[in-house]
Order: structure tokens, then sequence, then C-alpha cells
């Protein structure tokens, strides 16, 4: 601040002066009168010196943060007039601070950089990629949405709607290198447990009417898929989908992705990404971990070279009879928390509301079969034709590996539960409606009915619906019991703790899809569809290191509480002087301040802090 009077006057006024910035100009305030020189006289013979002495007070508060100014109100002033349909909030969002933080030890600057330094271009990728990202985890819109919202964040970055549409073909010609390049930064973030890899696939469905054609090139003849195609859906939607197949680490922070058009079969995706994996990971052994969709023969037998094992959930209704009479007749079950000798029977059958029971029910019964000689498993193996189409065939390969099979008395009754409400649901059913008018679905409370006939002599026969006891009954066998399929001689504890921990990909697919809003993709051009899901990528990695962050210091926040905190940590310039918070602290933005050092859980800020803290972590 400095000292502004009109030399001119033979009675002058005196003012404090501060710079400050409007958009990208910069202009000054008065924000204090001292009042009139004549006025001063009473109280100081030099006024020009007390008013010099003043304002250094001034300039010393406002350093160490303490500032009292004072500033008129005219409550006649109209609001500042825009050429928009609508009118917007003038409140820009601070909370992608946070995000920044992370963002800017991914180092991606640098990555664009090299990818683009033989390119001539008029807008800047890693900007693109940053606001991109941001928006996907604070604002989901399409990418047109967000270009028009670009001005609710605090740097308001100034790049084109095409500009956007350019950045995702650069970004999708580079993806491999990308995703590399993200895996081997994000190490020296959180340092990555690589000891398992957890893999999963899930589908994204799109709001059209038919699949892509398919495009035969005319010189080589190959057949180039679309990537929307119709395929199995567990929501049952009658839409084009594409598949994405997603490796996360044991902390639940994802190592790599692909995508596929609808109609491939999760089975054929597995091996592919992980020889690119293994590649990243310079042959870094590690345990393969999925559920028993993605455990087929071929996905085994790879997973028992190169030092490479695997766990793998296994159905125990394919495996066979041989085995399944092992489970359910068999004895040499022990607690898995003690390894006392334990029954299957005597499991079933104590009481589990005597308090004493209760440390039993809440414990597994577990038994080890070894299975690596030539046993039927239901499994198959995926054979090329010469025609090229892909062809599922048994194994009859041997596989090396055992089965972990436990049974719990909890998971027991938890299922016996859930079928007893579905057989409500299908008696009533068979009171109001006709069953083949619905289709039956292998989880569908439907399964439980039976068409039977019924004659009388001389008489038309009729279909009878009733409930299938049978099938009740079958299915009954297996409540309580799950198993694991591992070449592995590790202890069956820990094994099946490994196991235990594939419900984080799980979260991740929700995260994407619920928090991120991964769908829909306003996109049909195949390569910009796989850059919008490398951003979706880009935005779950960065949330999951800020999570793993967090959880290193004791903190542990929940999803929807940290997105909405950074959501709402949005301030307001007041005056062109300073930034006042629209937000209140939380325990999730005390924690966010301890991990970072960020000083964002203050009322005021000058503008030179806010830079301060972005040039900091603008890399």
């Amino acid at each position: 601040m400095k000292l502004y009077y009109d030399k001119r006057l033979s009675d002058p006024t005196y003012y404090a002066q501060q710079g400050v910035r409007v958009g990208k100009k910069t202009t000054t305030r008065n924000v204090k009168n001292f009042g009139k020189h004549s006025e001063l006289l009473k109280i100081t013979d030099d006024p020009v010196a007390y008013v010099k002495a003043e304002i250094e007070k001034m300039n010393e508060e406002y350093r160490v943060g303490r500032l009292q100014v004072e500033l008129t109100c005219d409550f006649n002033e109209r609001v500042r007039k825009t050429d928009r349909e609508s009118s917007q909030s003038t409140a820009v969002n601070t909370g992608y601070f946070f995000l920044q933080h992370i963002m800017g030890q991914l180092n991606l600057k640098e990555f664009f950089f090299q990818i683009t330094a033989d390119r001539k271009m008029t807008y800047n990728c890693y900007d693109i990629n940053r606001f991109l990202t941001y928006a996907r985890i604070l604002d989901p819109r399409s990418k047109y949405g967000t270009w028009d919202r670009l001005d609710t964040y605090y740097e308001k970055p100034d790049f084109a709607y095409q500009h956007i549409m350019r950045f995702m073909d650069v970004l999708e010609e580079h993806s491999d290198d990308y995703l590399a390049w993200l895996y081997k930064q994000s190490n020296n973030i959180v340092p990555r447990q690589n000891a398992v890899m957890y893999y999963d696939c899930t589908n994204f469905y799109f709001e059209t009417e038919k699949p892509d054609e398919e495009y035969v090139d005319p010189v080589t003849g190959e057949v180039l898929k679309g990537l929307r195609q119709y395929g199995y859906s567990k929501e049952h939607r009658p839409n084009p989908i594409v598949e994405m197949g997603l490796f996360m680490d044991q902390r639940g922070i994802p190592v790599s992705m692909c995508l596929h058009p609808g109609n491939t079969n999760e089975q054929l995706t597995a091996v592919p990404l992980e020889r690119e994996i293994v590649k990243m990971l310079e042959g870094a052994k590690f345990i393969y971990c999925s559920d028993a969709g993605l455990g087929s023969y071929n996905i085994r037998k790879f997973n028992s070279l190169g030092g490479r094992a695997f766990i793998v959930t296994q159905s125990i209704k394919k495996l066979s009879d041989v085995l399944k009479e092992a489970i359910f007749e068999g004895g040499d079950y022990r607690l898995l928390s003690d390894d006392t000798p334990v029954s299957v029977a005597l499991m079933k059958e104590f009481d589990r509301y005597q308090e004493e029971n209760l440390s039993l029910y809440n414990d597994f019964a577990y038994k080890v079969i070894p299975a690596d000689q030539v046993v039927d498993l239901g499994l198959y193996e995926e054979k090329v034709c010469k025609n090229g189409k892909v062809k599922r065939v048994k194994a009859t390969g041997i596989l090396e590996q055992k089965l972990i099979v436990t049974f719990s008395r909890k998971m027991m009754e938890y299922q016996r539960a859930v079928r007893s409400r579905q057989i409500e649901r299908a008696m009533k059913l068979l009171a109001t409606q006709d069953p083949e008018e619905i289709k039956k679905g292998p989880n569908d409370v439907k399964r439980f009915m039976k068409r039977v006939i019924q004659t009388q002599s001389g008489e038309k026969a009729t279909a009878v619906y009733a409930i299938d006891e049978e099938k009740i009954a079958e299915e009954e066998k297996y409540d309580g019991f799950y198993a694991v399929a591992t070449n592995l001689d590790d202890d069956a504890k820990q094994i099946l703790a490994i196991s235990k921990k594939r419900y984080q990909i799980e979260d991740c697919f929700r995260i994407m899809k619920t928090n991120f809003t991964g769908r829909p993709v306003n996109h049909r051009i195949p390569d910009r569809i796989k850059a919008h899901f490398l951003i979706c990528y880009t935005a779950l990695l960065v949330y999951r290191l800020l999570e793993a962050k967090l959880d290193d210091q004791g903190t542990h926040v929940t999803t929807d509480d940290l997105i909405t905190t950074l959501k709402n940590m949005s301030v307001v310039n007041v005056h062109d002087v300073h930034y006042m918070s629209l937000y209140e602290g939380s325990n999730t933005l005390d924690a966010l301040t301890r991990m970072t050092g960020m000083v964002l859980d203050r009322m005021y800020y000058r503008p030179k802090e806010l830079n301060q803290i972005l040039k900091k972590y603008l890399k």
C-alpha cells in the first residue's frame, strides 16, 4: 500500500491505496481515507509524515496477515452486466488445489512436453489434462459442459473447446506411454504394493440404438471392430456397451487399464494386459487375483509361469462329483482362527444365540483339497480356429493347484434369509401373474418355479406352476461354502485374506461410475471414447493416491466426504482486495491441510497467497 493525494489541491485528501488485479489487468483501490489536510493539522504538524507512518503500520499488519480496511458500499449499484443468457455465480473453486498437489507430483507437464516437442501447438495439453481431470472429480459433465464452466475455477484457464478435442486425439495416440508414465510417477507419491495384482472387468453402456459397424481394411483384410457392441450386461439394458479391464494393487490404487468392444469375452482380456504390466514392472513377480469369471485355464496357466502365482475364486457348483463329495461329506475341516479340528455338521447345528458360541459363529471352517491331478474343475481354454474365431473347449492339461474351501455359519444364515425372501416373492408372483410371460434368470426369483402338467381322463392337459422344492434344496447345499483355487503353498489364512480384498476393485468401478459419472459418454469416435476413459482413469488414480496419503497419516475419509469438501471449497472476490471463503471447516479439511501443508482453512485470502500456493504445485 502507498500514499496517494492530489498535490495540486490546497487542501488535499489523503488515501491509502492498494494495487489489485482485476482479471488480467492491474489497478489500484483506495482502502482507507485519512481525511483532509486541514483536518489532520489538528492532530499533527506534518500530515504527510503522519499518514506515511500509518501506512507503514498497515503494510506491516498486511504482511503478517492482519489488515483493517474501509470499504464503501453503494446499495444502488447494479451487478456487472454480461452478454450471457443466464446469470452465473462469481464464486470460484479452490478445492482443486489439493488435487493439484497430486497432479504436480505426477510430472505430467514433462510427459506432454516430450510427446509434443516436435509439434506446433497453440494450446497447452497439460492444462487441458488437468482441468478435465479436476472436472471429472468435482463437476462431471460433458466435455463441452466442462469447457463452458472453466471460469468456475480459480485459475480461469483459457483454451477453446476444439483444443479439448484435439488434445483427446493426442492422448489416445500415446495411451500406452501415458499409462506407463502414470504408474512410474505414482510410485514416487505412494510406494506401490505390487505383490498382488487384482483384475476385474466392467461394462459401460451407451445410449444409442445400434452398435458400431465393423470395418474391413481393403489392403490387409483385417477386420476392425467398433468399440460399442452388444454384449452381456448385468443391468439387462438393450444398449451397446464398451468393456473396461482394470488392474489394481494391494492398496486399491489402479495400475493399468484396457478397453475392448462390448462383445469381447472378458477372459481373453486379462493375459494381454498382464503381459504389458510384466513389461512395465520389468519382470516383477506377483500374484494374480480375480473372481471365477476371470480365472480360466489359460489365465491360471499363464500365472503359473515366470515366478507368478494365482488366487481365483472357484465355483463349487462346477466341480466334479468327486470334489463335491470331498467338500460336503469329507472331514479334515479346521477352524480358521486357531486350526482346531471341527466338522461342518457341528458348524451347522450349534445354537447361534448362545453367548459361548459367538466366537464360533464369527469363525470359519476351512479345508485344503489337492486338485493338481486331471480332475474336472469346470475350466475351459480358448483355442483359435483357422477362420480366426475363438472356440471354448474343456481344458485337458494338468494344472498344479489346490482348493481352499471355507464354510461360514453366518454366511449360511444370510444366504438362507435372502432366499426366503425370494421364495416369498415367487409365491406372490404365482398368485398374481403368468410366469410364462416372464423370462427366468440365474439369480431371479422365478428360478424357484416349475411347470407341472395336470391331466384328467378325457380332458385336455393343462400347465400349472408351483414352487420347485428340489431346486431350493439343491441350492441350500451350497449355503455358507466358498472356495478359492491357488498354486501357492502359503498359509490358508493369508491366501483368504488376499482374496478378500477383491472388493476394492469393485469400489474403484463404483467411484468411476457413480461419483465420477463415467457415463453417459458423449462420444462416438473410438479414439475419443478411449481418451474419455483415460481421463476417468486419471481421475481415479489421483483420487486413490490422495486417499492413500490421508490413510498414511492415520485419517480415513469417505469418498462422499472428500469429494463434497473439495467441491464446496469456493471463494469470492471482495472488491478486488481479497478473497473470502464461502465454506466451513470440517474434519476432512483439517486432514487435507495437515497432509499437504496448504493453508486453505482461512476465512480471508490475499490474491498473492493463493497464487503462491498454485505456483508451488503447478509443475
